[in-house]
């Protein structure tokens, strides 16, 4: 493995690094090894190895195809059948106290 003999020095948003970090602490991966990683992906990818686009708003069930529609119900199946869902009044009503 090569000697790591460079720095990086960047300037973040508070929040917004202790929030990453946390994340990384809980996958035990060091601030260091992601930004190696991260270094990697571009040169891998010859560039940002993924989409910056501003989204054209939610998809609606016109818009989405049939593959799109047919993952999404797959996803939620999968979810209902081991346990990770919730009822949905469950849902509305922490919605609603949320809202006030």
């Amino acid at each position: 493995m090569a000697v790591k003999n460079a720095n990086v020095t960047a300037r973040v948003e508070q929040d917004v690094k202790d929030q990453a970090e946390k994340i990384l602490n809980s996958l035990g991966v060091s601030v260091s090894s992601f930004i190696n990683m991260a270094y990697r992906q571009v040169i891998l990818h010859r560039g940002i190895p993924f989409s910056i686009t501003i989204p054209s708003g939610p998809k609606t069930l016109e818009t989405l195809t049939k593959a799109e529609f047919d993952k999404i119900m797959e996803t939620g199946l999968r979810q209902a059948e081991s346990g990770e869902s919730l009822p949905a009044d469950v849902v509305f009503n922490s919605i609603m106290e949320k809202l006030g």
